[in-house]
């Protein structure tokens, strides 16, 4: 049980939905967690300028010349006329809150605390630093983050003391940043616990959405489960709305279209393979078993009568024959199937046929041969092969025509690329199942007349076979008690 747990997860880990729903979820995460930062780093710096300016502000409210007094006053200066102590006369210098401070630097550069019984003791930086503030005037503008002597960062603001023609020096006002620090943290933490419930939202909303969205994946595998080398028609939806589903059916449906292709094409190969070897076989056992025969009546004692012997002596020979050209021919069959090797040249197809003539007409024997042909017709092919072809088909149409009244006629013609040879007879036809069939190997329509006259149904096959490493076809046409007419085209000279 625990390994089938074991494979459980590990599937579900690797699965398309839980890959997805992980990474999309970890996009958003990164997201949040950038625009987390951002936003804590603009929310700083905009809470920090906000404050600057109202402190700005507070800093431009207060009466330049009554700092300007207290100053001389607390440095030893003259008392103001009216007999009056104004430090007396008001509850401090300012009134700050705890968490401000205030200090007035002279024009040398001197600091002076002007909150320290009421605020936050002022950050001090150098007198060079003070000493270069005023002097450069864009410095008295904007912010700085000081660290006070207690340890305590305060937000500080510089303005001019009196006018800016004739400043007395400069007053800085600083805050504590705590106050914003714990604003800023707050807000933070809102803003993770939100990013959470975005998460969890989101995983609660993507979880069927990518379950709907995947259903046509889903479908597929379930498919594919299906299939297997006795079910290859099976073929996928190329149109369920999804471009990436639709172009992977689209491919599966070409691949399971070549593959039953394929297997039926194996199929088909294997049927004629077998009945290959059988025909094969029976052709070969056929002669072998006359043979073993006549072997036997002669060894019987026949050997001793001349007659016996010389007709068992023919009639050996005659199956010897027969089982030789029978190898031959499966031998030459055995080589056409491989790449074969032929010798080609440029012959002349009228010529080869002319220096046929004579054979054809001997073979005819007294049926009649008409000839008609294109004169200056050349192929690129090996005229020996081009002659196997032409007698092939020429001893086919004098088996199957009368003695009497059979008529062969032997054409030659060419068009712009394609030399064509037909060879038309008057024979008794062939029927549809008969013309389909007619290449086959052992194939033969006639089993009767073509058994007494030797043929095992090899010739139209090598014929065939012949034409087709020309880069030629062939075809049969035939019609039932009219005649049949075998068709070979075989490209030009200078067209291949």
């Amino acid at each position: 049980m625990k390994t089938g747990g074991k494979h459980r997860s590990k599937y579900g880990l690797r699965s398309l939905r839980s890959q997805l729903l992980a990474r999309t979820l970890l996009i958003l995460a990164l997201m949040l967690v950038l625009i987390g930062f951002l936003q804590y780093f603009l929310m700083k710096d905009f809470l920090y300028r906000s404050r600057a300016d109202a402190m700005g502000t507070q800093l431009n409210s207060i009466p330049a010349d009554l700092l300007i007094r207290d100053s001389q006053e607390q440095s030893g200066g003259v008392a103001p006329q009216g007999g009056n102590n104004r430090r007396d006369n008001r509850p401090g210098p300012f009134l700050f809150w705890p968490d401000m401070s205030l200090a007035a630097i002279g024009t040398d550069g001197t600091f002076r605390s002007l909150s320290s019984e009421n605020g936050l003791n002022p950050p001090r930086l150098t007198t060079e630093q003070y000493q270069v503030m005023q002097q450069d005037k864009r410095m008295r503008h904007g912010y700085q983050l000081i660290t006070d002597a207690q340890g305590n960062e305060q937000l500080v603001v510089f303005r001019p003391l009196g006018p800016p023609d004739r400043s007395s020096g400069l007053l800085q006002m600083g805050v504590s940043t705590t106050s914003m620090q714990e604003q800023l943290i707050n807000q933070l933490r809102t803003f993770i616990l939100l990013s959470l419930i975005a998460l969890a939202i989101g995983l609660a909303l993507m979880l069927p959405v990518l379950r709907r969205t995947l259903v046509p994946l889903s479908r597929m595998v379930e498919a594919v489960k299906r299939i297997d080398a006795g079910n290859l028609d099976e073929r996928f939806d190329a149109e369920q709305g999804q471009y990436e589903v639709d172009r992977l059916a689209v491919s599966f449906n070409g691949m399971l279209e070549r593959l039953e292709h394929s297997f039926a094409a194996e199929r088909e190969l294997q049927m004629q393979m077998r009945r290959f070897i059988a025909d094969a076989s029976h052709e070969l056992r056929t002669p072998l078993t006359s043979i073993h025969g006549f072997l036997e009546v002669l060894l019987r004692g026949a050997a001793a009568n001349p007659k016996q012997l010389q007709s068992a002596l023919e009639s050996m020979y005659g199956e010897s024959k027969r089982m030789n050209k029978l190898v031959s021919d499966l031998l030459l069959l055995a080589k056409l199937d491989r790449t074969p090797e032929l010798k080609l040249e440029c012959i002349s197809l009228d010529g080869l046929l002319l220096e046929m003539k004579p054979q054809l007409l001997m073979l005819a024997g007294t049926r009649k041969v008409v000839f008609d042909m294109t004169a200056g017709v050349r192929v690129l092919a090996e005229g020996d092969k081009i002659k196997q072809v032409v007698l092939n088909l020429f001893h086919n149409a004098v088996q199957h025509t009368d003695l009497e009244n059979g008529v062969i006629h032997v054409n030659l013609s060419a068009s712009k690329k394609l030399a064509d040879i037909q060879i038309r007879d008057n024979g008794p036809g062939m029927s549809q199942e008969q013309l389909e069939r007619i290449f086959e190997r052992f194939y033969r329509g006639d089993e009767s007349r073509t058994r007494s006259s030797g043929g095992a149904g090899l010739g139209l096959a090598i014929t065939e076979s012949i034409v087709e490493a020309h880069g030629g076809n062939i075809t049969a046409e035939s019609t039932l008690g009219v005649g049949s007419v075998f068709k070979v085209t075989l490209p030009l000279a200078g067209t291949v």
